[in-house]
């Protein structure tokens, strides 16, 4: 199993550590600051072994470049992607298994926000890294893809996974999410209760990730 760490990075990103306690691996999830990665590393004494990336947007990808250069690892991207992130990236879509030391995880194809993107799934950690396809609480804007596309992606490729999993996403919309889910369903009780979890989360500084699928599917 995997010990994963939670990366706030620039005004409300997230970016994951993933680290395999048995081989002493890692991986980073979508870093777009460099730096930031490096003084975690640096503090746990952790050592680097590739960089995971769910789509294209520089606020997913800005460092990645710099961080394969320092540790020389690879950048795994979605194969249609990997002309528009930065540095030389290794392609990969559904059939690439994805490790982090003895762990294995599925790239799932999750397009909407944008056309390529994907996500991680790491089935013996219960942990899912969907970048900006799902958040808590809500979606991921359709700046490349289709309606169809994201319904797809939701309902039947993560539609398939486990309530239990873990849904780690790529930035802290939670509490704003669920006001405007709230004023869709007003009758919500589920929905209505997380909001109030949710605000007391944020008033102690602390991060409303992860959440799991059944939670999503529930409000």
């Amino acid at each position: 199993m995997l010990t994963i760490e939670i990366l706030p990075v620039l005004s409300d990103n997230y970016t994951y550590l993933l680290h395999c306690p048995e081989t002493g691996e890692s991986a980073v999830v979508d870093p777009p600051d460099a730096q930031a990665v490096i003084r975690r590393l640096d503090e746990r004494g952790w050592n680097l072994s590739s960089l995971l990336c769910t789509h294209h947007h520089v606020d997913h990808v800005a460092g990645v470049a710099e961080l394969a250069t320092k540790y020389g690892v690879e950048i795994f991207a979605w194969h249609g992607d990997c002309a528009r992130i930065p540095g030389d990236c290794t392609p990969i879509d559904e059939a690439t298994t994805i490790r982090v030391g003895a762990s294995q995880g599925r790239v799932l194809f999750v397009p909407g926000h944008t056309s390529g993107h994907i996500a991680f799934y790491f089935a013996d950690s219960s942990a899912l890294f969907c970048g900006d396809a799902l958040f808590c609480g809500g979606c991921g804007r359709l700046f490349e893809g289709s309606a169809d596309d994201l319904y797809t992606a939701l309902n039947v490729t993560l539609g398939e996974l486990p309530d239990q999993t873990r849904v780690y996403c790529g930035h802290e919309y939670t509490e704003s999410n669920l006001r405007f889910a709230l004023s869709v369903e007003p009758d919500n009780d589920d929905l209505r209760a997380r909001v109030s979890v949710a605000r007391a989360i944020r008033e102690r500084g602390e991060p409303t990730i992860p959440s799991t699928l059944g939670l999503e599917r529930r409000t």
